[in-house]
């Protein structure tokens, strides 16, 4: 195998990661280079198959977007059921007479609360 002379200015930084590489491998720098060198030829000639498909990947976020809205809508109704349950035990447990009006008034308010609440969170 006939050899070939190359002469390479490194910047500081990656002769430090050279030097400190070759250290990890228990190698001279020299020896470094030229496996980095050829790593880098082989990676760059090989490169890796594409076998993604661009439009799955577009499908499937879609679809979970889809499910996340349902989610969404999933967990503002069990918000508003349970500042409706709290609303009416509160009601009962203090005794008090309200109309189903109140109540109604209240729940919605405990409700917008929390949902007002939650968008401060993010």
């Amino acid at each position: 195998m006939t050899l070939a002379r190359y002469n390479i200015r490194l910047p500081a930084a990656l002769d430090k990661s050279l030097r400190t590489l070759a250290e990890q491998e228990g190698i001279s720098a020299y020896a470094t280079l030229q496996r980095c060198v050829k790593t880098g030829i082989a990676a760059q000639s090989n490169p890796p198959a594409r076998d993604v498909d661009f439009g799955e990947i577009v499908s499937e976020l879609a679809s979970v977007s889809t499910r996340m809205v349902g989610v969404e809508r999933l967990l503002d109704r069990a918000l508003f059921t349970a500042c409706a349950a709290y609303c009416y035990a509160r009601s009962a447990a203090l005794g008090s007479e309200e109309s189903d009006e109140d109540i109604t008034a209240d729940i919605n308010a405990a409700y917008d609360r929390q949902r007002r609440r939650a968008q401060e969170d993010r």
